[in-house]
């Protein structure tokens, strides 16, 4: 959430941001609503300096008739500031409302356009590989290798679901521990997290739990959902709390299922592992101050690079347009894999990082305590180490042989016990 300050002092800047990411907002209202509550805050303070000093008169020698006086004006007040205080709140819940709705204040480098192909791509690793073969894509390779049973998972829990077995499950197995092996050297706390949350912290992360347009799924008479990412559960665990200065930044790691509903999400860049309602993905998050947000997001950046390059996958690096951003973050890098499978061979995503700036602070309140004695809010990253299912697609595609198994990277053999997955 932007500071109501300063989308008042700013109103050109926030509407034109709003038009940029393409998302409906009503920065006026907001200026119009802030000025409504200051208005109405000023109102009810004159109306408590009135009652605290007909209180104070209350206490000298007074004839009974001018204490009657004071009474019935004591009396009045009270019923003045008893509404005064309903009609603040209500301004200030309407205010709350609609400056939820805006977005985060995007990057000034950060490429205007709503699609993929308005990306900015800003580097390229690795070799694409060249078969002399057919390549199979990873359904096919899921089934060949009888690692990954879609039809099961159909039939049991329904469309968008799988099963892993065989040696597909020491691969998702081998990808985490790779991924939290490599994270802990680095400093990252590593958390398993719940993999339900209360709506009031996806609110807080920008998540939207309920509607039509959500992607979540909301726990029937709970308030409460499952979460779409360890973002929710690692960005609330501090919440409503004051850090100290140095202990920041915090670096942590989250493991954990991810439920989406991808309503709407079809087509072929949808199908198999590409995009499923429940898959399990390691989560990097920080916790830092404002001025070092900056320099973190790109060792976020790197991390995820290095990830991939030991496994040796090709990929691009795509500066995310803001139509792309999503309300919370500033600016985001996505990592996208060559998936040979995908369209006869396109890059598709399989990790982002966004510096979201002190947006999801303000909602969740974190703040930290300034060397001037002044409580701040920090500032919040989150990125992506492995979305598991994502990177079993990568892996399948790129590593596939002619006689039809897979070679695994070699960054993964300790880790999985294997160094080749042959066709059954």
């Amino acid at each position: 959430m932007l500071d109501y300050k300063f989308i008042a002092e700013n109103l050109h800047a926030v509407t034109a941001n709003i038009a940029d990411r393409f998302m409906k907002a009503d920065a006026e209202a907001v200026a119009r609503l802030y000025a409504k509550r200051t208005e109405l805050t000023t109102n009810l303070q004159a109306l408590q300096q009135k009652r605290n000093a007909n209180a104070a008169s209350m206490k000298g020698k007074l004839e009974q008739s001018e204490r009657n006086v004071l009474i019935e004006e004591g009396k009045k007040l009270k019923d003045e500031i008893a509404a005064a205080e309903a009609e603040l709140e209500a301004a200030e819940k309407e205010l709350l409302t609609e400056a939820r709705k805006i977005p985060n204040m995007a990057h000034p480098d950060a490429p205007v356009g709503r699609e993929d192909k308005d990306n900015l791509e800003v580097k390229k690793s690795g070799k694409i590989p060249q078969f002399d073969f057919e390549p199979a894509d990873h359904v096919k390779l899921g089934q060949d290798l009888d690692i990954i049973d879609f039809d099961a998972g159909t039939k049991v829990s329904g469309t968008k679901f799988y099963y892993l077995k065989n040696e597909g499950v020491f691969l998702e197995l081998g990808l985490v521990r790779y991924a939290l092996d490599l994270l802990h050297k680095k400093g990252f706390t590593p958390f398993i997290t719940p993999d339900i949350a209360r709506e009031e912290i996806l609110e807080g992360i920008g998540f939207n739990p309920r509607g039509s347009e959500s992607n979540v799924y909301t726990l029937e008479g709970e308030d409460a959902c499952l979460v779409g990412t360890a973002e929710i559960t690692l960005g609330g665990y501090y919440s409503d709390t004051i850090l100290p200065k140095n202990k920041l930044p915090l670096r942590m790691a989250g493991l954990s299922h991810c439920f989406r509903r991808e309503a709407g999400a079809a087509g072929q860049f949808s199908k198999g592992l590409y995009r499923v309602h429940q898959f399990t993905k390691v989560e990097m998050f920080v916790f830092c101050l404002p001025e070092e947000s900056d320099r973190l997001h790109e060792e976020l950046r790197i991390i995820e690079e290095e990830i991939f390059e030991n496994l040796n996958i090709p990929f691009r690096v795509v500066d995310t347009c803001t139509g792309d951003l999503g309300a919370p973050a500033y600016r985001k890098w996505d990592l996208e894999a060559w998936m040979p499978g995908r369209n006869g061979g396109e890059y598709g995503e399989i990790t982002s990082t966004s510096n979201c700036t002190d947006y999801q602070a303000r909602r969740l309140n974190v703040r930290y305590k300034d060397d001037d004695g002044k409580n701040k809010f920090v500032h919040m990253l989150n990125g992506t180490a492995i979305a598991v299912s994502r990177a079993i697609i990568a892996i399948l595609e790129n590593f596939q042989q002619a006689d039809g198994s897979v070679q695994i990277p070699k960054a993964l053999v300790p880790y999985c016990g294997f160094d080749t997955i042959k066709k059954k």
